[in-house]
């Protein structure tokens, strides 16, 4: 006999059943991914692969995006920011999710040896010049798994409640994307999410395993250009003129003492200068030379201390060398980027929806090791909008064990050699989307 106190529970139990995001290690979800990209997303993402296009370039990839989403009955806005796309699906009353994905590649001549490497090439706004292009970042990645977790919610309308919000950014490479949609007033427009959430596929993980951290997973960034002014010469008689090749380079190497003598040893920051030209021929001393750095901290202080002395001893530098104060080295100060820093509420919530759906083995806590940068932040502080960025492992294991035993390296991002398993990392990037967004658009009876 079920006595009434009996009923309650069972009735209790059964209501927290149904508000519960589906479980199982939800095999449907797994089984409807793994077949979506069989004999679909595969080939989506060797299309992406093979077809990049550079920084605010990005016209036909943001075309087929917008294709994409629309044919999966998402309203489409294209032209945002540049090459920016925004897709709407309204689902009822509910919290809007923004879940966005960077499309540009890099100017990077693939040599990863896949059978779909790029053989792109394009014109580069920056140089004027026809270079090489690569996703030798792995936005293809991002941009294939959020056509995937667009089929799956769309096909799960019964599942979730509210407004999802998928954005194609342009020219994350360059910091500008982010802010060049924002400034078309993306939320006045489209409304601000309640959430906001990314993911960055990554080289240094095992492939298809989520790494979601509670602090910062990707450092503020800051792009500086020294302009180092001399005094052209023969180089037969380098007395007669003051040499900016020797003041660049003794620049460089004083630059590499912020990091090591003015940083606390607990203290990240990195100093580093990427680019270093000057001159025309062997025999002729130049009248200047050009540095292009970047900047990397996870601190308003620590940049305020790298940029403060870079300035100060770029300047001073010139004075070493015996310039005079109107030719003095020139820094510029241009693209900046903040911290990304998960909300730590969120962060712990989703890990612990991915580590209920998709096994615990296959989540992680993982501090990020290098000082990467991203303009997510962009979207996420002022206003504020809570916010996670996550990781997803693109490296077989097997490929870790071998250069453990002093075979080939895994590739890091942005070398020629870059190369991911695109299957696990993109099925992983949808599963971990797709749950993250049914916990936090719940089902709402009407």
């Amino acid at each position: 006999m079920i006595t009434k106190i009996m009923k309650k529970k069972i009735i209790l139990a059964l209501g927290l059943m149904l508000m519960a995001v589906p479980t199982l290690a939800d095999e449907p979800l797994k089984q409807a991914v793994a077949k979506d990209y069989d004999k679909y997303l595969s080939d989506l993402f060797v299309y992406f692969h093979k077809n990049p296009e550079l920084s605010l370039q990005e016209h036909k990839t943001a075309a087929r995006l917008a294709q994409e989403l629309k044919a999966e009955g998402f309203e489409m806005t294209t032209d945002v920011g540049g090459t920016g796309i925004v897709a709407i699906m309204k689902n009822g009353k509910g919290p809007m999710v923004m879940m966005r994905a960077d499309m540009d590649g890099l100017p990077v001549l693939e040599k990863s040896g896949l059978p779909y490497a790029s053989e792109a090439t394009q014109m580069s706004l920056l140089t004027k010049k026809m270079v090489p292009v690569t996703h030798a970042c792995g936005h293809d990645v991002h941009m294939t798994s959020l056509v995937g977790t667009a089929r799956r919610m769309a096909a799960m309308k019964d599942k979730w409640s509210g407004t999802l919000m998928l954005i194609g950014q342009p020219a994350e490479e360059r910091g500008l994307g982010a802010k060049a949609m924002m400034r078309e007033n993306l939320w006045q427009r489209f409304g601000k999410p309640d959430y906001a959430l990314a993911f960055h596929v990554l080289a240094e993980g095992v492939a298809g395993v989520i790494n979601v951290t509670d602090g910062s997973p990707f450092a503020g960034s800051d792009t500086v250009d020294i302009i180092v002014h001399g005094i052209g010469a023969h180089g037969a008689s380098p007395h007669t003129g003051k040499d900016p090749v020797l003041l660049g380079s003794q620049i460089v190497v004083a630059l590499q003492t912020l990091v090591s003598r003015e940083l606390s040893p607990r203290q990240p920051g990195v100093v580093t200068v990427g680019s270093f030209h000057s001159g025309t021929k062997h025999n002729i001393i130049s009248d200047q030379a050009h540095l292009q750095l970047t900047i990397r901290n996870t601190s308003p202080k620590t940049r305020k201390i790298l940029l403060d002395g870079i300035k100060r001893i770029a300047e001073n530098m010139g004075r070493v060398a015996g310039l005079p104060e109107d030719l003095l080295p020139e820094v510029i100060f241009g693209n900046t980027s903040r911290p990304t820093i998960n909300n730590a509420d969120l962060a712990q919530r989703l890990r612990k929806v991915w580590q209920n759906q998709m096994g615990e083995d296959a989540v992680v806590n993982i501090p990020p090791t290098g000082m990467g940068a991203e303009d997510f932040p962009v979207f996420t502080t002022e206003p504020t909008i809570p916010s996670v960025y996550f990781t997803v492992g693109g490296t077989p294991k097997e490929d870790f064990a071998r250069a453990k035993a002093g075979g080939l390296a895994v590739a890091s991002h942005h070398s020629p050699l870059f190369k991911i398993s695109p299957a696990p990392a993109v099925k992983s990037g949808i599963e971990a989307t797709v749950y993250a967004l049914l916990d936090l658009m719940p089902h709402q009876v009407k």
